[in-house]
């Protein structure tokens, strides 16, 4: 079986290594015996992006990002075909940003979104940074996540989309309503830094599951051995909620 990954702007949007999540998101399928390919995809280059099954965009700094809203709208038609289709969207920071309606800068300048997920962001003096602890259901079990977040962004959601987990430390979309990141259909999007999918691998294993569901419904990825990083976790969680208190 095929799975093929689209990396949106690696040369502009690699804020915090973010490009770790492609990685993990390849080795995870590789190892259960896919054949990877993996396209980096950036201003200028025009492929058919339904022809993925999962596209992954990372984060970068306000020169960056505003060439990467620039030619979004270009290709907006283009993701929008991919996102209805079923392609999986994994969005962070910055590109989870810029899948909004808008963004508001604390100047008052209004960077247009593409209007795929039903958010929008509004630029904060107070920068919102650290370790973030998030729990996360996926198929009626949940999980602990762990992430990083650094952002002046508030993201606010609005009824079509629904919050990827809900924050038990740290501040997560706004700082206000405890949730962090967003779901719409195949669509994630998330403030979280790290690369996220290295300390978090049963998300990446969910992301791949949905991309090859896409082909055929009864896919179920077989286990790897996750000991390691399943330690790794539950150590990070408690320190960081006993932190908390």
């Amino acid at each position: 079986m095929q799975l093929k990954i689209g990396h949106l702007y690696p040369d502009l949007l690699d804020l915090y290594s973010d490009r770790g999540n492609v990685i993990i998101l390849q080795k995870r399928a590789q190892w259960r015996g896919l054949d990877v390919t993996v396209d980096q995809i950036s201003v200028g280059h025009e492929p058919r992006l339904a022809d993925y099954d999962i596209l992954v965009m990372g984060g970068g700094m306000d020169r960056e990002q505003g060439i990467v809203a620039k030619d979004l709208q270009k290709r907006s038609a283009n993701i929008r075909e991919a996102a209805d289709g079923g392609t999986v969207i994994l969005a962070i920071c910055g590109g989870y940003q810029l899948l909004g309606h808008s963004f508001e800068t604390s100047t008052g300048q209004r960077i247009p979104g593409l209007g795929i997920l039903d958010i929008h962001t509004v630029g904060a003096k107070m920068r919102m940074v650290g370790n973030v602890v998030g729990e996360m259901e996926i198929d009626g079990i949940k999980h602990n996540l762990i992430g990083y977040e650094n952002h002046s962004g508030k993201t606010f959601l609005g009824p079509d989309v629904q919050p990827m987990m809900r924050v038990v430390k740290g501040y997560g979309n706004s700082g206000e309503d405890k949730f962090e990141g967003v779901r719409q259909g195949s669509v994630f999007g998330t403030y979280l830094h790290g690369p996220l999918l290295a300390k978090n691998p049963f998300l990446a294993d969910h992301l791949v599951e949905l991309a090859l569901r896409r082909r055929d419904l009864s896919v179920q990825l077989e286990q790897l051995n996750d000991d390691l990083e399943c330690s790794t976790n539950e150590k990070l969680y408690k320190r960081l909620v006993e932190a908390k208190s």
